[in-house]
């Protein structure tokens, strides 16, 4: 049974990265599961609702369920209302986009933003999405709060990544990640330059329960034509303050309170 639940995450992870669909075949070579296992998998979960496979093509894709069992879970748990205002005056102010990562055991993951670019070019990532800590202002912003021991320990137990999925400047090795990390815990946030992504830029503080642990971390990105390192430096105080807010509001999030 959790061989098979193992796989089921699996195959909806999977999905989760081709939007477009994908064939049986494919499904079960990439993630080196049996033929006829890979299609009793999916069978399943399209009698679950979590899965349809297109008429045309034969290919499978993710439907909107489980999109559906994270909005509500995020509804119901009070983040979005305790985050929502304080992002938006955030992205107001900066004119990039404002994220809120929540810390759920050795992950975060995206949780809520808002959008503060009214024209032009727009950076906006998929929600829910765990980040990737290695080249990531969230990552580094996170891991700037652990000891340094700590730090390089969950970074290699995460993984650096391929070069070739994110910034022309992201670190290839763990001490190279460690540079990012000790520039973000001297300045109180982390800041990033094409690291993360061709052409983006990044800057993140994070945000402490009252009890001094570490419960998620207020990000901005934009394009570096429009955050530049100057404009980054100068938003720090507003990056710091919105952290701080969202701190004094977590205790209005029954997920914040459980995990203070």
């Amino acid at each position: 049974m959790s061989e098979m639940l193992g796989r089921s995450f699996k195959v909806l992870e999977y999905l989760a990265e081709h939007p477009q669909g994908v064939a049986l075949s494919t499904v079960a070579s990439e993630l080196k599961i049996p033929l006829s296992a890979s299609h009793r998998l999916l069978t399943e979960l399209i009698r679950c609702g979590y899965v349809r496979q297109n008429l045309a093509d034969g290919h499978y894709v993710l439907t909107i369920k489980l999109v559906s069992v994270g909005l509500s879970f995020l509804s119901n748990s009070g983040i979005v209302d305790v985050a929502q205002p304080l992002l938006d005056q955030l992205a107001a102010t900066s004119g990039g986009l404002g994220r809120l990562a929540g810390v759920d055991g050795e992950d975060l993951t995206f949780v809520a933003k808002a959008q503060g670019a009214t024209h032009g070019l727009r950076y906006d990532p998929d929600m829910g999405l765990s980040v990737m800590l290695s080249c990531s202002a969230a990552g580094h912003a996170w891991l700037s709060t652990m000891s340094e021991d700590d730090a390089m320990a969950l970074v290699a137990k995460k993984g650096l990544g391929k070069p070739e999925e994110f910034g022309p400047k992201g670190p290839t090795t763990l001490k190279a990640v460690m540079v990012y990390v000790k520039a973000a815990r001297q300045r109180g946030f982390s800041m990033i330059n094409e690291v993360f992504a061709p052409g983006m830029t990044a800057m993140a503080a994070p945000v402490f329960s009252v009890n001094g642990a570490v419960i998620g971390v207020v990000t901005i990105a934009g394009p570096a034509v429009r955050l530049t390192p100057q404009r980054m430096e100068a938003l720090g105080p507003a990056l710091l303050g919105a952290a701080e807010e969202v701190a004094r509001a977590s205790g209005g999030s029954a997920l914040f309170k459980k995990r203070a």
